[in-house]
C-alpha cells in the first residue's frame, strides 16, 4: 500500500487538524461558562469538527486493520478459513462503502440552500463527511481485497 503515502498523510493531517480543533473548541467552551461572554458557536463547530474528525480517522483505522473485531470464533478457525472470512469482509466492507457513498453524495444536495443554526455553514459541507468516510473506507477496503487476492495468487502460484 505504498501508493497511498499522500492519501494516507492528508487523511492524517486532517484528522489531527479537526481533533485538534476539536480540543480548542471545547476548551473554549468550557471557558465561557465561567466567563461573561458565552460563545454559543461552540457547541455547533465541536458537532462539526467531531463529525469530520471521525471521516478523516475512520478511513485510516481501516487501513491499519485497527477496528474492533469480536475474534473468538475466528481463533478457533483454520488459517486458511480465516483469510477466506477476512477477504470475504473487505469485499462485504467495498460494496457497502458504494451504496453509502452513492447515497451519501444524494443527500450532499438535501443540504444546498441550508445553513446551520449559529455559524451559517451550509450544510451540504456538513453532510458530504458521509460521503467523504465512506469513500475512502470503500479505497481502502478495495485496496486490502485486493491485497488479499494478490497474495494468494503469488501463495498458488510456489
Amino acid at each position: 500500500m505504498r501508493s497511498t503515502k499522500l492519501l494516507d498523510r492528508t487523511l492524517e493531517i486532517a484528522t489531527i487538524l479537526c481533533f485538534t480543533g476539536l480540543i480548542i473548541v471545547v476548551i473554549i467552551q468550557i471557558a465561557s461558562r465561567y466567563l461573561p461572554q458565552t460563545f454559543v458557536w461552540t457547541e455547533e463547530l465541536s458537532r462539526f469538527l467531531f463529525l469530520y474528525s471521525v471521516s478523516f480517522g475512520a478511513p485510516l483505522a481501516l487501513k491499519d486493520k485497527e477496528f474492533i473485531n469480536v475474534d473468538l470464533l475466528l481463533n478457533y478457525l483454520p488459517k486458511r478459513a480465516r483469510e477466506i472470512y477476512e477477504g470475504f469482509i473487505y469485499l462485504t466492507i467495498v460494496l457497502f462503502s458504494a451504496v453509502v457513498a452513492f447515497w451519501g453524495y444524494k443527500f450532499i444536495g438535501i443540504g444546498r440552500g441550508q445553513s446551520s443554526a449559529t455559524m451559517a455553514f451550509d450544510m451540504s459541507i456538513i453532510h458530504a463527511c458521509i460521503f467523504i468516510t465512506m469513500f475512502f473506507i470503500g479505497i481502502y477496503a478495495l485496496l486490502h481485497t485486493i491485497n488479499y487476492f494478490k497474495g494468494h495468487e503469488k501463495g498458488s502460484e510456489s
